[in-house]
């Protein structure tokens, strides 16, 4: 039952997002923005780590999940370590996920190449 309600919520967020490319004029970099932030206004008025606890993968891998998670960490961060942590524990929380990102990212460069696809297909 983990299984289906972590797929039902995380494509519920699939469907917004795409419901959001399909009806307005958003660019993916400013959903993006958008989904990150909710995650952090959700997790700061405690909405989220239900949904999180509830929904396991299916709102924690999202990027409302990274939002949160942002948020999480800087909150810990702030108690702990004081005016310091708030700029510390959002990366602290994030570092793995980051670091896991510019890997995979590195990685499709070095096998698929680097540049502008779009120019060569259609240039």
């Amino acid at each position: 039952m983990d299984y289906l309600w972590a797929f039902l919520i995380g494509g519920a967020f699939c469907a917004v997002g795409q419901l959001l490319i399909d009806l307005t004029a958003m660019t993916p970099a400013r959903i993006l923005v958008t989904y990150v932030v909710s995650g952090v206004f959700l997790g700061a008025v405690g909405v989220y780590e239900p949904l999180a606890e509830f929904a396991g993968a299916g709102a924690t891998v999202p990027l409302t999940g990274f939002g949160y998670n942002l948020a999480r960490g800087v909150k810990e961060a702030v108690q702990s370590d004081g005016l310091v942590g708030a700029l510390t524990g959002g990366l602290q929380a994030c570092a793995g996920g980051i670091a896991a990102a510019v890997l995979f990212g590195l990685a499709a460069a070095v096998v698929f190449g680097r540049g502008d696809k779009t120019a060569k297909m259609f240039g």
